[in-house]
């Protein structure tokens, strides 16, 4: 019995080890996009200060923008953020509304709204897509346009739409999805600067419980709902310390599938989207790293912090739970079949840097993370680990977690400061501190669950809901 326990107490000591090792090294990759991510957005906003971006379309041009929107049971925002769409600064663009077969009446209120009647156009690709049923556009908005295709996913009506699309660049983007004015103008700025780029990703802000006007963002608050407010906070970690970081290192492996720009032609060469995962906007990104990297082309794929896409998220345990599932199977999908670019030098810093990191980390991580806490939790009830192990674990687990989304804030302040509310702040700061005892665990546990879900070969997005914009009053048509 004594060898026994003896046997067990060195597994414990051995994993307790392995999960410090496992915080070490993640806290290391955080903390350093975050330090770039720091010099690259100070760099950045003492940029722009000096950017008219009126004069800048005026000297360079900018290149007409489609946009492809999938929408798939909708009709709760398809309306207001299409207005957005149509309100956009920009001199030359389209707006292209794919409904993926809804069951909803998104269809019906969009050919309403914007009165819409049937028009001829012709596809100038071949991506895989379900078959196209009719084209629609609008009466008074020549620039809208209406696809109704039977359901394939959204990776598929994205095929879809870009089959239609004319323009050198397209904005892949989610229906419920609100730009601001200025987003596509500034998010077009990298292909301006550098004909080489491929893809632009912007930054994503949640929208519960703002108030939209006409497609607009009107007034910004924090979502009274505890679970929004916390992806708020995930939100500004994940962009501002995180992405920034990754694209001031050249390594953007992400682009969300919520706000994105992409050289058309480029998205056709590689095959377009991927409708066999439900990670198809990473998919895309990574395939247009393999390809450009073996062909040994010039590229460059970039995240823009300011351009802003305002989207709702989950208020409930349960749709949460979902979308974090989905997630991670797609990061799992994504990465398995690229898996010949890990640790490959043939494929650079994306090879090398990266991908071990999403792989390890982000993709492998959390199956050491969660069950790290448990045997840390026993190892000193058992009183099998030192006072510098319990210190050390505690501020690799958790007290730099909370710096970091500390720090997050404080980014968002001195940059954009979205939230002029010194209550907000507050708020941010406090959530800051109290989501890693018990709200980080939780998205822990369905990264796991996603991933045994990967395993399994769920199919899928599963059902997602709605509440709707906060609309003024004031609203017009």
């Amino acid at each position: 019995m004594t060898v026994l326990i003896r046997i067990i107490q060195i597994i414990l000591e051995s994993f307790n080890y392995l999960v410090l090792f496992y915080f070490l090294a993640l806290n290391f990759f955080y903390l350093t996009t975050t330090i770039f991510a720091f010099f690259a957005l100070r760099t950045y906003a003492r940029r722009m200060k000096a950017v008219d971006l009126n004069a800048l379309i005026a000297k360079a041009g900018v290149p007409p923008v489609t946009l492809l929107a999938p929408a798939y049971n909708e009709e709760a925002t398809c309306i207001e953020s299409t207005k957005a769409l149509l309100a956009l600064n920009y001199p030359e663009y389209e707006v292209i509304i794919i409904n993926d077969g809804s069951k909803d009446s998104t269809l019906e209120v969009l050919i309403e709204a914007f009165d819409m009647e049937p028009a001829q156009r012709s596809a100038l690709s071949k991506l895989k897509s379900a078959k196209v049923r009719g084209v629609y556009r609008s009466k008074y908005q020549p620039n809208l346009w209406l696809l109704d295709k039977e359901n394939g996913g959204k990776a598929d009506a994205l095929n879809g739409g870009v089959n239609f699309c004319s323009t050198p660049l397209f904005c892949a983007m989610d229906a419920d999805t609100l730009l601001e004015r200025d987003a596509l103008i500034r998010i077009v700025r990298p292909f301006l600067e550098d004909a080489s780029t491929l893809a632009a990703g912007g930054i994503i802000r949640i929208v519960n419980d703002c108030t939209i006007r006409s497609g607009s963002v009107e007034e910004i608050r924090l979502p009274r709902n505890l679970l929004a407010k916390y992806q708020v906070l995930e939100y500004l970690r994940a962009f501002l310390s995180g992405r920034m970081g990754w694209s001031a290192l050249k390594s953007t492996l992400i682009i969300s599938g919520a706000f994105g720009v992409f050289k058309r032609s480029a998205v056709v060469d590689v095959g377009g989207y991927a409708t066999d995962t439900v990670g198809e906007d990473m998919e895309l990104v990574v395939k247009l790293h393999r390809h450009f990297l073996e062909n040994k082309i010039p590229y460059n794929i970039s995240f823009v912090p300011d351009p802003v896409a305002w989207t709702e998220c989950p208020e409930s345990i349960k749709i949460l739970g979902r979308q974090r599932d989905r997630w991670q199977r797609g990061l799992f999908e994504v990465l398995t079949r690229h898996r010949v670019m890990f640790m490959n030098p043939r494929y650079g810093r994306i090879g090398l840097v990266a991908f071990p990191y999403f792989y390890l980390l982000e993709m492998l991580g959390p199956a050491i993370e969660l069950p790290g806490y448990f045997v840390f939790l026993i190892s000193v009830i058992w009183g099998t680990v030192s006072t510098s192990y319990i210190i050390a674990f505690f501020m690799a687990a958790f007290m730099f977690g909370v710096a970091l989304s500390i720090f997050s804030v404080a980014l968002e302040e001195m940059t954009f400061r979205r939230y002029p509310r010194f209550t907000d702040l507050l708020k941010l700061f406090m959530l800051a501190i109290i989501e890693n005892f018990g709200y980080r665990q939780l998205t822990i546990y369905w990264r796991i669950h996603g991933f045994i879900s990967a395993l399994r070969k769920v199919e899928g997005w599963g059902k997602m809901e709605r509440k709707g914009f906060v609309t003024s009053p004031k609203g017009g048509k």
